[in-house]
């Protein structure tokens, strides 16, 4: 099948024997332990790194902790030997490009041919959905084509002028193919990332992005069985699949597949903005996520999370001295009424709750205020919605690397060298830290970056303008009415919450003569990741094991031809003080 978009190199690679695809050959137990050091910190031949990166991408989305019941009560890890194949494309006017990625079974049946697509979670890099489609599709004899959509790990050291080459490592810009190179910034501008200073709201095309990673899948099955070509949408079974900001990324695209490339959707904890209808609550996340950002460290001095702000309470920077600040920023701004930290915080609950916030994803929404992650979207999405070049992000942000004194320092090669494999694509993390050029001070450093950040949505200058209308480039579009989509959500999902989300979409879908499997669990948040900390596993069940049946039920359906429905499912159970068992899951 040709290629009708613009395409880098394409690097081919075998991996079998002692590597695979879908652990690079650590296995299940290789997955869990401390990543292997590279053997030179500073320069990491490329088979270290995709094993990193590889291995970061698990650890970052699923619960691999020995009594989580993964590969014993829900899903494996088989070794499946097979190539890939990746290159950089581009999207029509784009700045930079997108990483896409084909990793082809040897054990593929061209005779019941499969091809899952998919997109990574939050900003992550080419691999950051192998735990959820390549873990399921490689194992089912599918193909499984990625993409980064727009985002990723391939940060930019503007020091130094190096960034990520397409074999991972690093490289000095004008000498290799780079997945990201900014080209407006001057002298040391901090550390780019693409996601949030490519200029291209890559947000809006993450529709477009998930069918190249389909197109490029197809092409790479004719280069790998060139007897059985041409592989096509017409003898191909192609299902969409993504969590997170992939799950958005795929219900974009099915908005869009207008030549009807997709078999079936599959979109677990979506990040998807719908237009409004009347009674339904869709909100993006930039809305929500600056509004919780300003209020959600007031509200856990309410005494609805007495359990939550005691194990919050052990990191650092989170006490009743940070929360009560904020209730005092909050009242000094006149945004609460209240003169008293216990009423300032029902009254801040209050707001949350008129907003469409239910009590349970607020719960774990405590859990991103503690670990900043709010502000960390914030200074990311920003930039990105306002297609701000690096050194000249809202609000003063800067991503640089930071010394004993917390001052801005060079980075180091070994830290650079790691980024690709071991970055999340949102600072902080891996030694990058956001600053700010005029931080707060006092009781409540983050306010001030916090409230130009909301300004931005509420405000009528030229930048809020502009940051509103690349947010409303991001809204769905209405899918085919005869593709079948299953939507999975957590009931306690305190990121992306399913109200302003899933819900919302399939009442959109509904009232536009449309519909869709649904799985709103109980007892179900965000990250499976957490659920190897104390104090998440014992009271939430795995996501994951509810998007591997979602795919199962979605392939029976469009190959099988069996009813696509979500069916009666009992109310899970979260597994306590012990190990998880089949029955928490009660599925069926």
């Amino acid at each position: 099948m040709s290629i009708s978009f613009p395409l880098g190199t394409i690097r081919e690679t075998a991996h079998r024997h002692d590597d695979d695809l879908l652990s690079a050959g650590l296995g299940l137990a290789g997955l869990r332990a401390p990543p292997a050091a590279f053997a030179d910190a500073a320069a990491p031949t490329p088979a270290e790194l995709r094993r990193r990166a590889i291995q970061t991408a698990w650890l970052g989305i699923a619960d691999l902790s020995p009594t989580g019941g993964y590969g014993t009560v829900y899903g494996a890890i088989p070794k499946v030997e097979g190539r890939e194949y990746q290159t950089f494309a581009r999207t029509a006017g784009a700045t930079q490009p997108h990483r896409v990625l084909a990793q082809i079974p040897d054990g593929f049946d061209a005779n019941a041919r499969c091809l899952i697509v998919t997109a990574s979670s939050g900003s992550r890099g080419i691999y950051g959905a192998i735990s959820f489609a390549g873990a399921w599709g490689l194992a089912h004899g599918c193909a499984v084509a990625y993409t980064d959509k727009g985002a990723g790990s391939g940060y930019f050291d503007t020091a130094t002028r190096s960034g990520v080459a397409l074999d991972g490592t690093r490289a000095e810009a004008g000498t290799a193919e780079l997945e990201f190179a900014p080209a407006d910034h001057s002298g040391d501008a901090g550390i780019a990332v693409k996601h949030a200073h490519s200029t291209d709201n890559p947000e809006a095309h993450w529709g477009e992005h998930l069918l190249q990673a389909a197109q490029f899948g197809l092409a790479m099955l004719d280069r790998a069985f060139p007897a059985q070509a041409p592989f096509t949408p017409q003898n191909t079974r192609i299902i969409a699949v993504g969590l997170s900001n992939g799950g958005g990324a795929v219900l974009r695209a099915a908005g869009i597949d207008a030549a009807a490339w997709l078999d079936g959707v599959v979109a677990v904890e979506p990040n998807i903005f719908t237009p409004q209808i009347d009674g339904v609550r869709a909100r993006p996340l930039y809305d929500y996520g600056t509004e919780a950002a300003l209020l959600a460290p007031c509200v856990l001095l309410d005494a609805r999370f007495d359990e939550v702000r005691g194990a919050l309470a052990r990191l650092p920077g989170n006490n009743i001295a940070t929360w009560t600040a904020r209730c005092a920023s909050l009242r000094a701004a006149g945004m609460l009424d209240a003169n008293e930290p216990k009423a300032q915080a029902a009254e801040a609950l209050a707001r949350l709750r008129a907003g469409g916030w239910e009590d349970a994803a607020l719960a774990t929404a405590a859990s991103t205020t503690a670990y900043d992650m709010w502000r960390a979207f914030g200074a990311t999405y920003a930039s990105a919605y306002t297609r701000s070049t690096v050194g000249s992000m809202p609000g003063g942000f800067r991503f640089s690397a930071l010394g004993a004194d917390f001052a801005p320092r060079a980075t180091t090669a070994a830290e650079r060298a790691a980024w690709w494999s071991d970055a999340s694509g949102i600072p902080p993390g891996n030694g990058v830290f956001i600053t700010e050029a005029a931080p707060g001070n006092g009781a409540d450093p983050t306010w001030k970056g916090l409230v130009t950040g909301r300004e931005l949505w509420t405000g009528a200058d030229a930048a809020a303008r502009r940051l509103r209308e690349s947010v409303q480039a991001t809204q769905a579009r209405l899918p085919r009415a005869e593709l079948p989509i299953f939507l999975v959500h957590g009931a306690a999902d305190g990121l992306v919450p399913a109200a302003f989300t899933s819900d919302a979409y399939l009442a959109w879908l509904r009232a536009n003569g449309r519909d869709a499997a649904y799985w709103r669990v109980e007892h179900a948040q965000h990250f499976d990741a957490f659920l190897a900390w104390p104090g998440f596993g014992e009271r939430y069940v795995p996501m994951m094991a509810y998007a591997y049946a979602a795919l199962d039920k979605m392939y029976a359906h469009v190959v099988h031809g069996k009813p696509l429905a979500a069916g009666a499912t009992p109310e899970p159970q979260p597994r306590g003080a012990g190990a998880l068992e089949a029955g928490h899951l009660a599925l069926r």
